[in-house]
């Protein structure tokens, strides 16, 4: 073989490595934690920072922890504050999309048990790139208390 069909060689190579590491969108996500409860409390949020390399959309979230696992948007109508389920959120390429108490959220719902403070909760989120391909990402969230300095600010 001669060192040019050598380089294609490796030069189809590397180009069908990239295809293929394309074709499954890759999301990041960072600063995934939940709301720790009090006993017998029945619903908890799960909130988070995703980044996904191309366009795609968060569809739903699994837990063990819950026996529903809703995305919810909080959103402000006449005054009036309002919370309910939404189909999916977007994720645009590059962009960088929170979950928080004040925007899209993760309601855990019957609740199986008391999430206490240090807990680390399951969630499995499942995301579709603009292909339509799907992808499972497995997180662990930290439960933090109400009262801890980083989500103090939502009691009001």
């Amino acid at each position: 073989m001669t060192a040019v069909q050598h380089l294609k060689r490796i030069a189809l190579g590397l180009s069908l490595l990239g295809l293929a590491a394309h074709a499954s969108a890759q999301v990041q996500i960072s600063d995934a934690w939940v709301r720790a409860t009090v006993p017998g409390q029945t619903s908890s949020g799960a909130f988070m920072t995703l980044t996904a390399d191309s366009d795609s959309k968060l569809l739903s979230v699994q837990s063990p922890v819950a026996k529903d696992v809703q995305i919810h948007e909080m959103s402000m109508k006449d005054d009036v504050m309002r919370m309910g389920p939404v189909d999916a959120v977007a994720l645009p390429a590059g962009k960088v999309v929170t979950l928080d108490p004040e925007g899209y959220h993760v309601m855990l719902m019957s609740l199986t048990g008391q999430i206490k403070e240090g807990d680390q909760v399951p969630l499995t989120l499942t995301v579709e790139n603009a292909k339509g391909q799907k992808q499972s990402i497995e997180v662990k969230a930290s439960a933090r208390s109400l009262g801890s300095t980083d989500n103090h600010h939502h009691m009001h």
